[in-house]
């Protein structure tokens, strides 16, 4: 049976596997270990437009293939290198695991940035290399809004050139780079919104993301006439805020995909719904 969101063959890709696309960028805390749990839910909602507030590598939108979505971030970097695969970016950057060029692409990023001038072919070509190439696929940036992600000293990379592949499946997303509460979400929308989360980390861009952001973000979702999946790691706060407006909270085993002192044991996270019969 034919779904608008479909998932396969999640395990076992190889990154230049364009019929069945791999998020085209590594992203620390992805979302593909989740998709299992989020297709039964979406299938409900396969007309629907899928909204994502916050979305990131673009794991779930990608395992999910939504006929119809509006994909936001405030990252603008990673919205523009999107774009440009709406357009079948080929690049013909030189892309080596190299320090040196490593921190040459970034400098020449950096300058890009402090211009103003991120929205193009040359911003996005730079920023897939420093994202692959970049210590354990963080996107990071100072409060003067530029990329400060060490080198990554991988034993080998692999890179992809031609993204030709992921126009198709582009074709009909709508991508966007502002805050949430700037989106327009209509009547025939499906929120998934997976903001930072509650850690100490929260220097996702210029400006950080912080406990008021959740509960603006939180508050926001609440007044939300349409149905409603939150991700978020399950601290006590957490929990608390979404069970306080009214979200039903699932939590569930997840991989911690990022630790400063080597631990990868798992963690609980949650989903929280609203509007969802689950």
């Amino acid at each position: 049976m034919s779904l608008g969101f479909e998932i396969k063959r999640l395990e076992n890709q190889k990154d230049n596997d364009l019929t069945n696309l791999k998020p085209p960028l590594k992203w620390a805390g992805g979302k593909r270990w989740l998709l299992p749990h989020l297709l039964p839910i979406l299938q409900k909602f396969e007309n629907k437009r899928l909204v994502e507030p916050f979305c990131g590598g673009l794991a779930v939108a990608l395992g999910l293939k939504p006929k119809q979505a509006l994909l936001n971030d405030i990252n603008a970097l990673v919205i523009n290198f999107y774009k440009r695969l709406q357009f079948g970016l080929q690049t013909t950057l030189t892309m080596a695991n190299n320090e040196t060029l490593y921190y040459q692409y970034r400098l020449r990023l950096n300058d890009l940035i402090t211009s103003g001038n991120i929205d193009g072919s040359e911003s996005a070509e730079l920023f897939y290399y420093l994202n692959r190439s970049g210590y354990n696929g963080l996107s990071r940036f100072n409060s003067k809004g530029q990329f400060n992600v060490p080198f990554g000293r991988y034993k080998t990379i692999n890179y992809l050139q031609d993204f030709s592949g992921y126009k198709e499946i582009f074709k009909n997303w709508q991508f966007s780079a502002c805050d949430f509460e700037q989106l327009i979400i209509q009547s025939n929308d499906i929120v998934y919104a997976d903001p930072p989360y509650d850690v100490q980390f929260t220097k996702y861009a210029k400006e950080d993301f912080t406990w008021l952001d959740q509960e603006r973000l939180a508050n926001w979702l609440g007044q939300l006439n349409v149905p409603i999946i939150v991700s978020n790691q399950a601290t006590i706060r957490i929990v608390k805020l979404y069970k306080k407006i009214g979200f039903k909270i699932k939590k569930l085993s997840a991989p911690r995909m990022i630790s400063c002192n080597g631990n990868r044991d798992e963690a609980l996270e949650i989903l929280a719904f609203k509007n969802i019969n689950n």
